[in-house]
Parts: structure tokens; C-alpha cells; sequence
């Protein structure tokens, strides 16, 4: 990516094709195919790319269990569909970014011979709905084959188990693949850019749009033959900035995550808890060293902080100890994180507006508004965003008339594919003398692009130390993440471009002292901004913790 300075002022001197507003998921998605497309494309961001709902998932790439039980319970067809979108879906991310996805075994342990076999037609049933799209077989396994899989699990009254097929992927890094690919191809994109005012033509279509820069507070103006709202939770916002009188048609969920020691499961299989007393299955998923619990679903609101309380905790602590051998306390949670889903309120369906969230379909709606031309995408999940994006292009490419150009997105290589397999972290450990844990960790994180950070390392060999003692991620990935993917701050480094504070909050704090140093050489902060920025950041974590309920 370009510096964000050089960006900023470039996307003030020209006009767009398309201007994407929101670098989630979707966003992200749709700038790509936009410009694969040959359309020219911006994209802004009014915090970090990433940042919000699409940082804050379970990890998984899926077409879903759950939907797929509802789908057959209630007779309910979109739900079907949805299920089937994102099965095929699926195979597309693995394919794309094989270094930040992979395929995931998943056992759902049975207690009476009518679950196993319950359970086992429905596993079927996803393997048929897949089709050619499968990534393996699913299976009925005895009670000894479940604890030699799982030796963790709960034996009492256990019959079997049922074992399954889906994906896994790393969803911070995998949206910054795909913004560094849409860089790659010749898109201009900007963070901590907020849309706060849009222009209109002389008929009243959107031709420009107002930014706020929130770093600088300086405003600039952008302009676009279409816009392409793709704000998640802020979509409404977004479209009532367009056009007042159009009707709110979002709802708000709350999702939380818990990291735990990855012992605690003893398998490389994850386990499916397939029901809890609000109606939501939860995943124990192992996840780059630790042990991924979640998720819940509640009824939110858009000015609700995003926190994890110690209810939640205590909600699925008492799930994994329930399921496994284990008896973990709110002490034993290393990190946490909670995210808030957009769900869509279908104006067709009057009860959609009183059934709890957990009952509203997951899948997207593109919404194009006849006064301004704003197009929308709502709603979606991460298993979804090519087609979502494909779908919003679609739209977008309408509006602009002229020639079509087709959808290019579906097998396209993102950045750091190129010459991947599963031993690559071998070659990197051979040619740069690293250990086995930090060549993992590299070749996870930025694939074959991983050479390019390492490199910053043989410039300036302090770059090759640990951000903390013992860890694996280095000081050069903190450079790497500020000179080549915009990272502004200390939560943009230590979140989302590495992820330690995914993987441990005390990590967080003890690499945040050595990161604000890092970004204070390269962008000439004082020695009162270093402080501040590092109080800032520990700060946040403190509060993370005692919001939780944990002893720090």
C-alpha cells in the first residue's frame, strides 16, 4: 500500500468510478472486484480496515450448522439458501488464501444413540448440499474413536460422536489480504477516514462525499460516479446521510469470544457444543495456539460498548466445562472479544422486527436508492463477502452504465498466495535461521510475502527480536505493518496486522511499550506522544480486563 499521506492526496485529485465507504469484510470484497473489474475504484475507512464486526468473528468459514437445522425445522427455504451460498462460498476462501485459511475438523459428541444418529443425518445432509464443494466426508465415530480424537471430552453417558467438515481462517489478516490485493491492482484506499456529508448533482445523485480525516482533523473531499455503502453496523447511518427519509432497516447482535489455554481441549479437532439454553450452538475451535470458545447471540443496541462481562464469561465457561475435563475459571481467560453483527430486518416481514435476533436470517440485501443512487450492502457474513461483494458491484456497474464487465473475484489469488504450500514455513526457518514457531508464525500471518518483512530484519538485526520475550512475532512486523499496510496506531499492530493481543492480553501490554517506540521512529513522535499513545493503548487493555471480570 501506498504511504497515507501520498493517498489522501491522491484521492482528492481525481474522479472515481467507484467509491467504497467501509474496509470490512464487504468493503474490502467489493473494492477488489470493482477494480478487477477495470473499474477505478477508492475505498475509505473512518477507523482501522478490519477493525469492528469483521475482526471480531469465530473464526470459521462456514455454511452453517445451525442455519442448516433451522433451514429443515421450519421449512424455511432462504434459509436453505443461505446455507447452500455459503457451502459453495466456502471453497473460494480456502482456495484464495490458502496461508490464512484451511480446512477444520469439528466433532459434535452424542449422548444417546437417537443424537448420533440425528446428528449424523444432518452432517450428511451439509455434505449433500456442498456437493463437488466438500472438503471431506463426514462421519459417525464410536465412543472410543471420540476420546482418542478428543481425549478431553466428557466420557460419561457419551455414545459417539458425529465428525464434520469446515474452514478456519484468520479474519483480520484475511481482510488485509485483500486490501493489500486490491492496492496490488492500482486501488487507492485510506483509514481513519470518516464520511461524514455527501454532494449531489443537479438531479440530486451523490457525485462527491465529505471525509473528516480523524487523525488530522482535516477535511477533503472525494468524488465518484457511484458510492457503495458498506458500513456494517453504521450502514443506516450512512444511508440516511444520503437520503433522510429512508426507513432504519438494521438490527444489532452481540458476539463474544473467549481465548483460552489451547491444553485445555488436547486435539487438533474442534469441538461443536450443539445447543445452549438461548438456542445457539458454540464452537471450542484451537486457533493459532489457543483455544477459540464462542459465540453468544444478544439483542444490542448501536451505542453499546463492546466489551465481554463477566456474565458472558461465566455463560461459556460453563459450556466448555460442561462438554470437556476441565474446570476453567474467569482466571484462566487470556483474551477476549466481543463484536456486534448488522442483522437485516426484511420489509416484507412485519415479525422481523420482533423475533428475537438469533431467529433473523444471516444472509445480505443489496438496496439501491432511487433519489440519491446510494447502493447498500447489508447485512451478510464473513463466509459470504465475495458473493456479497459480486452481488454490490453488480448494482454499482448498473448504475454506471456503459460496458459490464464480468465478476473476476472468484478464484483470484490474494496477496501472499503465490507460491504457498503448508512447508513453507521450513524454507523461511532454513533461510533466515528463525525457529519453528516464529517461521510458522510468519508464514501464517503474511505467506510468501513473509520474506519481504524479514528483510527489514537483515537491514537492522534489533528488527529480528522478539516484540516479547519468548514470542514469536518480531519487531520487524511491526515496521513492516506501519511502511507496507498502514498501521497507525498500537492496536492497529498489536490487534489486527499481528494479532497478540488476540492471543494474550498480558502479551499486549508487555509489547506495547516496544511498538510505541517502533511507531515513534517512524512517524517523528515526541517523547509526550510516545507516552501518551503507550498509556492510551494499556489503558484500553485494563479496561478490557476489568470489564471482564478478571483478575489482571
Amino acid at each position: 500500500m501506498r504511504s497515507r499521506d501520498s493517498t489522501r492526496q491522491r484521492i482528492c485529485e481525481e474522479t472515481f468510478d467507484v467509491c467504497i465507504i467501509g474496509g470490512g469484510a464487504t468493503g474490502l470484497g467489493c473494492a477488489l472486484d470493482a477494480q478487477l473489474r477495470g473499474l477505478s475504484t477508492v475505498l475509505l475507512d473512518a477507523n482501522d480496515f478490519v477493525s469492528r464486526t469483521s475482526s471480531a468473528s469465530t473464526k470459521l468459514v462456514h455454511g452453517g450448522v445451525r442455519y442448516l437445522q433451522q433451514a429443515i425445522a421450519e421449512l424455511d427455504y432462504d434459509r436453505y439458501k443461505m446455507v447452500r451460498k455459503a457451502l459453495h462460498e466456502r471453497v473460494h476462501m480456502l482456495r484464495c488464501a490458502p496461508f490464512l485459511a484451511h480446512p477444520l475438523e469439528l466433532l459434535v459428541p452424542c449422548f444417546s444413540w437417537w443424537e448420533l444418529v440425528y446428528f449424523a443425518i444432518g452432517m450428511k445432509a451439509y455434505d449433500w448440499i456442498a456437493g463437488t464443494a466438500s472438503l471431506f466426508p463426514s462421519r459417525m465415530l464410536s465412543k472410543a474413536e471420540s476420546l482418542r480424537r478428543m481425549p478431553s471430552l466428557r466420557s460419561d453417558k457419551l455414545v459417539g460422536a458425529v465428525s464434520y467438515a469446515d474452514g478456519q481462517f484468520d479474519d483480520a489478516r484475511f481482510g488485509l489480504a485483500l486490501a493489500k490485493t486490491f492496492a496490488q491492482q492500482g486501488g487507492e484506499l485510506i483509514n481513519y477516514a470518516k464520511a461524514i456529508a455527501f454532494g449531489t448533482d443537479p438531479v440530486g445523485k451523490l457525485n462527491l462525499v465529505e471525509v473528516e480525516d480523524q487523525l488530522t482533523g482535516e477535511h477533503i473531499h472525494i468524488r465518484a460516479r457511484v458510492f457503495v455503502n458498506c458500513t456494517g453496523t453504521f450502514a443506516d447511518y450512512i444511508r440516511s446521510m444520503a437520503n433522510p427519509a429512508m426507513p432504519r432497516r438494521l438490527r444489532f447482535s452481540k458476539g463474544v469470544h473467549l481465548l483460552l489455554p489451547l491444553e485445555a481441549i488436547q486435539s487438533e479437532a474442534a469441538l461443536l457444543i450443539p445447543k445452549t439454553e438461548d438456542g445457539r450452538v458454540i464452537f471450542a475451535i484451537p486457533w493459532l495456539g489457543r483455544l477459540l470458545v464462542g459465540t453468544t447471540d444478544d439483542e444490542a443496541k448501536l451505542t453499546d460498548e463492546m466489551v465481554v462481562t463477566p456474565g458472558e464469561v461465566k455463560f461459556l465457561l460453563k459450556y466448555v466445562n460442561q462438554y470437556l475435563k476441565v474446570d476453567l475459571s474467569p482466571n484462566d481467560v487470556l483474551a477476549a472479544f466481543a463484536g456486534m453483527r448488522p442483522l437485516v430486518m426484511r420489509p416484507m416481514l412485519k415479525s422481523s422486527a420482533v423475533v428475537g435476533t438469533s431467529e433473523l436470517i444471516r444472509d445480505h440485501e443489496v438496496e439501491v436508492d432511487g433519489v440519491s443512487g446510494l447502493v447498500s450492502v447489508l447485512g451478510g457474513k464473513w463466509t459470504t463477502y465475495r458473493a456479497m461483494a459480486e452481488d454490490g458491484i453488480n448494482h454499482a456497474q448498473r448504475i454506471l452504465q456503459g460496458k459490464q464487465a464480468a465478476c473476476k473475484t472468484r478464484n483470484f489469488p490474494l496477496a501472499g498466495t503465490h507460491g504457498y504450500s503448508p512447508d513453507y514455513w521450513k524454507e523461511l526457518a532454513e533461510s533466515y535461521g528463525l525457529s519453528p514457531k516464529t517461521a510458522q508464525h510468519l508464514a501464517q500471518k503474511f505467506g510468501t510475502e513473509a520474506p519481504m518483512v524479514l528483510k527489514l530484519g537483515t537491514r537492522d538485526p534489533q528488527l529480528m527480536l522478539p516484540l516479547v520475550e519468548g514470542g514469536e512475532a518480531i519487531r520487524a512486523e511491526a515496521v513492516y505493518a506501519i511502511r507496507e499496510e498502514m498501521a497507525q496506531t498500537i492496536e492497529d499492530i498489536l490487534a489486527r496486522r499481528i494479532g497478540v493481543q488476540f492471543h494474550s492480553w498480558k502479551e499486549a501490554a508487555q509489547a506495547a511499550p516496544v511498538v510505541g517506540e517502533l511507531l515513534a521512529r517512524e512517524f517523528a513522535w515526541s517523547d509526550t506522544q510516545t507516552k501518551e499513545a503507550i498509556g492510551a493503548y494499556l489503558g484500553s487493555i485494563r479496561h478490557l480486563i476489568q470489564s471482564a471480570g478478571i483478575e489482571s
